[in-house]
């Protein structure tokens, strides 16, 4: 079955976003999101939520009404030597064969798996509900539709309580043994004031030999991050006490 017939009137109702889908995305993706959306994951696309590099981030809707995110790797433009670089470590993906295709589909497996591990542990991060080849979906989060924002566009009520919120989250993903690697204002949603962490998939397992170095890159981006948002006196000592206190006590 090729993708022409597969009925693309339904899968995206906006003919512009067909149009659009299409140009950054071949047959196998359409296919893909058919064979997803014939699961029951969703029931159609209808726009975009978010744009980069290596991946679209796209609202969808299943026949409840229930809205969902559905993130689509490029497998041209993305980074394959890097993700290769973090794949490499972990037996589970390290079979990936050395091409681009492969190592985008093991990448998205590894977000997947990374954000159950994190669901697991009370991290706040969005519920994973599927992956195939380059395609997660994931949990929806925003209010009456429309996308939280980024931490970087975002206005918080109670810094203090926020920073505390994101010590926990921080000390949970630990107690997971995982760092995330790549934290930042860019890879945190803000809704009722609480962090939601994404964008998971290069997190490392804490044996990882560079981990130390990523977990440190982490906290120090963070801390650029709550001075600019007016905790100027936090030193990267007290963060990373305050983080260990946390995974301490559980919380």
């Amino acid at each position: 079955m090729t993708a022409d017939e597969y009925n693309l009137s339904k899968l995206f109702p906006e003919e512009d976003l067909r149009k659009t889908f299409a140009k950054v995305f071949d047959k196998n993706v359409i296919k893909t999101i058919h064979t997803l959306s014939s699961q029951g994951h969703f029931d159609h696309l209808e726009y975009t939520i978010a744009t980069g590099k290596e991946a679209h981030v796209f609202r969808a809707v299943d026949n409840a009404g229930h809205f969902r995110a559905i993130k689509i790797y490029k497998i041209e433009t993305s980074d394959f030597k890097r993700m290769e670089e973090y794949l490499d470590f972990e037996p589970r993906f390290k079979k990936a064969k050395h091409d681009k295709r492969n190592i985008v589909f093991a990448w998205t497996q590894k977000e997947f798996s990374a954000l159950q591990r994190f669901k697991k542990n009370k991290v706040n991060v969005p519920t994973p509900l599927a992956a195939k080849e380059n395609v997660l979906v994931m949990e929806f989060i925003g209010e009456n539709g429309e996308p939280s924002p980024r931490l970087k566009d975002a206005r918080v009520e109670n810094i203090d309580a926020f920073y505390e919120n994101v010590c926990v989250n921080i000390a949970r993903m630990l107690n997971a043994k995982i760092i995330h690697g790549d934290l930042s204002e860019y890879n945190i949603l803000v809704q009722d004031d609480e962090p939601i962490i994404i964008d998971c998939g290069q997190a490392i397992p804490t044996i990882h030999p560079n981990a130390k170095k990523f977990y440190e890159r982490d906290l120090n981006n963070m801390l650029k991050v709550f001075h600019r948002m007016g905790l100027k006196e936090l030193t990267f000592d007290t963060f990373y006490e305050d983080v260990k206190k946390a995974k301490e006590s559980g919380k």
